[in-house]
């Protein structure tokens, strides 16, 4: 394998901390070229002289004085503001493959920026393509861009197509079911933002838990498949697997199912994304089948979980409504996170925003990024009653 020029947005959140821990195995394979944070601007200072990136952003531009102090003297060149991350991903020619990973909303422009300067994009970040999944899959096409799924699940489809040329039946992705899986519907309305963050099986950041504690993050996940993979919503179906060994499955028209196994951990799909096509030895525990003890499947409770519903139902409406979905959640979360509202709030909120929005069928970037500010606006008055 060649070494490869990569740029981490998102290097401080839990993607881009185990994409380094992959690159720090493998250092010989990989030149740090951008490294961007939004306010952790001790830890970036920190990755930026560990891997001798260069260059750092730092979007909160009030912190630029202290990156620039910290990183000056090791000639580390230091930017800030989100229109730096964005020029840097449409100008910079020494960039070969980027690893999106930013939280939200606001990862859609950066995204966009590096595929239409024709540069792969592995993709952590799953609200461009539930935003503006058309807009995003067109650039990426219109400029010869890869784009390399990192979600575990994806990630699973992803490999379980590899080699195969029929076209997909069905695919099933999985999920654990969340913290609240065996927790009375009627006790939601009590759980704390402590209980939603503590994912069984995954170590995220507080937004992404709250979203699988919600199946949010699942819905938003049936989206994603839709774009990357080419199928209708109709095609996708969710099944619960509590023991998050199967990271999604592939069935064909032969009635072939292709699964991709592994323990949990996010490095694999991460180093995969940023190695494709090749595989490099790993040190995560393997599966043990003999101590598994089985493995366990169920179909998701809607009634329970009503945003997983609620992302079906804006992936068929189409045009900017998923947006509008993902513009309402965000705010919802950061209130349920920030002790405003209840969690059962969250997707009454959503529910809400969606039915309100202004419906535009075939959105332009202008209208994604009107739809997204008009909801997000409305779900800020519906969350603190302003």
């Amino acid at each position: 394998m060649e070494k490869r020029r990569i740029a981490i947005l998102g290097s401080t959140g839990s993607i881009g901390t185990q994409a380094l821990d992959v690159v720090r195995e493998h250092r010989d394979l990989f030149d740090v070229q951008l490294l961007t944070a939004c306010n952790n601007s001790k830890l970036l200072i920190q990755q930026a002289i560990e891997f001798h990136a260069a260059c750092a952003v730092i979007a909160n531009e009030e912190l630029y004085d202290e990156v620039f102090q910290a990183l000056d003297p090791h000639g580390i060149n230091v930017f800030a503001g989100m229109s730096s991350i964005i020029d840097a991903m449409a100008s910079s020619d020494n960039i070969d493959l980027v690893l999106s990973a930013m939280v939200g909303f606001r990862g859609l422009e950066p995204t966009l920026a590096a595929l239409r300067s024709g540069k792969a994009v592995a993709i952590a970040n799953k609200e461009p393509l539930v935003a503006a999944g058309k807009i995003v899959m067109e650039t990426a096409r219109e400029h010869n861009a890869p784009i390399l799924p990192v979600d575990s699940e994806h990630s699973a489809i992803f490999q379980a197509l590899q080699g195969e040329h029929s076209p997909i039946e069905r695919i099933f992705l999985t999920a654990s079911g969340g913290p609240f899986l065996r927790t009375p519907v009627q006790d939601l309305a009590r759980v704390t933002v402590a209980e939603a963050v503590n994912h069984p099986r995954w170590k995220m950041g507080h937004k992404i838990s709250v979203d699988s504690a919600t199946l949010m993050n699942k819905g938003f996940e049936m989206i994603e498949a839709c774009w990357l993979f080419g199928v209708d919503i109709s095609k996708v179906t969710v099944v619960i697997h509590p023991q998050s060994v199967i990271h999604s499955m592939v069935s064909f028209e032969d009635g072939a199912v292709m699964a991709q196994m592994s323990m949990p951990d996010m490095r694999l799909p991460i180093q995969y994304a940023l190695t494709y096509p090749e595989r490099l030895p790993l040190e995560i525990p393997r599966v043990d089948f003999f101590k598994l003890g089985g493995f366990t499947f169920s179909e998701p409770d809607t009634s329970k979980f009503p945003c997983l519903e609620i992302a079906v139902e804006a992936m068929r409406k189409g045009g900017n409504i998923p947006c509008a979905m993902n513009a309402a959640n965000e705010v919802a979360v950061n209130a349920f996170i920030n002790g405003q509202i209840r969690f059962t709030d969250i997707p009454a909120i959503v529910r809400k925003c969606v039915d309100k929005c202004d419906f535009i069928k075939e959105p332009d970037l202008n209208g994604i990024l009107d739809t997204d500010r008009n909801i997000r606006e409305l779900a800020t008055r519906l969350t603190t009653g302003k």
